[in-house]
């Protein structure tokens, strides 16, 4: 299919959607160790090299030239010059005014019939420009139910299986952090489905993962575990329940990469980020008893006391547009690793 944003066609006819190849890549698939560089920037520098361990342009009005006749070098303004010049300062003035902000979905609700709408005019969502469908979601107030939000994502998700074709493609479990994922900032090269549901927990997120078991992912990224512990789950409950996702996923989608996600760092008094890097190493060493990946992402978010930091969040838990940026930076990072190791399926630790 020519249109990658386009579902439907695909659907009825049973067609693939191209997209293009993913960029070419320094790295390369090895069963040694892997160095990632990440760039030196303010908002991207790592406390600690990341590794990879394999277990898993407004041109001005012109006037045309004339020469000018009279003894002095001053050009003559003529009234048709003048008026020339009182049509172009409105433009000049239009030009320079701010232009509004395009009105984005800021609440769950808006979300949810943004991608409803998006679904049923056969586009997948995350290709969709994040201001599209405003009529459809703009003075939305019913408040959709996690059953809701469970028979959309299967609806998402079946609508990718048909039309997936032999694209490559990637899927985010998780929770709010997950679902709000800006999809301008989502790695390219692959299609990507979001499979996060607000306030979801792990022992939740482990009953649905059979709505996206026809999907072929290269990658599965999984995020969970801090509303679990906002609810009073024990660290014992969360790590047998991600256990059982791992495993359950590994066995629907054998060739796919399954990838944990370390529990980002919060400011809440509630949950001391010590038990949250504790729980950390014991996922690290989960993702690698049960041959997935491990995405250490805890560390780019943390301060120097070991919380999230201020600058990336919008209130101690969820992120803001420069957190997102921060993550999407490992996961491009991540995701670049899976497609050169494609055809090898290589499972890999992935480490600070």
């Amino acid at each position: 299919m020519g249109d990658p944003y386009l579902l439907a066609a695909s659907l009825l006819t049973g067609g693939q959607m191209l997209t293009p190849p993913p960029p070419a890549l320094p790295l390369k698939g090895t069963d040694t160790l892997l160095a990632l560089n990440v760039p030196q920037s303010n908002a991207f520098e790592p406390l600690v090299t990341q590794k990879i361990i394999p277990t898993v342009e407004i041109t001005s009005p012109e006037f045309s030239q004339q020469r000018f006749s009279s003894q002095t070098d001053t050009p003559p303004i003529t009234p048709i010059l003048a008026a020339a010049a009182t049509e172009i300062l409105p433009s000049i003035e239009a030009l320079l005014k701010p232009k509004p902000a395009n009105l984005l979905p800021s609440s769950g609700t808006q979300l949810f019939y943004q991608r409803l709408a998006a679904l049923k005019a056969g586009k997948i969502y995350t290709r969709i420009p994040a201001d599209s469908f405003q009529s459809t979601w703009v003075k939305a107030r019913t408040k959709p139910t996690y059953e809701q939000w469970k028979s959309l994502l299967a609806k998402e998700a079946k609508a990718v299986a048909e039309g997936q074709g032999s694209n490559r493609l990637a899927v985010l479990v998780g929770d709010s952090i997950s679902l709000w994922f800006p999809t301008e900032r989502l790695p390219a090269g692959s299609l990507w489905l979001n499979q996060g549901i607000s306030g979801d927990t792990s022992r939740g997120i482990s009953k649905r993962l059979s709505v996206f078991s026809q999907t072929r992912p290269d990658a599965i990224y999984v995020l969970a575990g801090i509303n679990d512990l906002r609810q009073g789950a024990t660290d014992e409950a969360i790590l047998n329940n991600l256990r059982q996702i791992v495993r359950r996923l590994r066995q629907n989608h054998k060739s796919s990469s399954v990838i944990l996600q370390s529990i980002l760092p919060t400011r809440l008094d509630a949950i001391p980020n010590s038990r949250i890097r504790n729980l950390n190493q014991q996922l690290a060493d989960l993702a690698q008893r049960e041959g997935a990946g491990y995405l250490d992402t805890h560390s780019r978010f943390s301060d120097i006391d070991g919380n999230l930091r201020l600058d990336l969040t919008t209130d101690g838990l969820h992120l803001n547009r420069r957190g997102y940026e921060v993550w999407q930076l490992a996961l491009q990072q991540a995701d670049s690793w899976v497609a050169v190791n494609r055809p090898t399926r290589a499972y890999s630790y992935l480490r600070r």
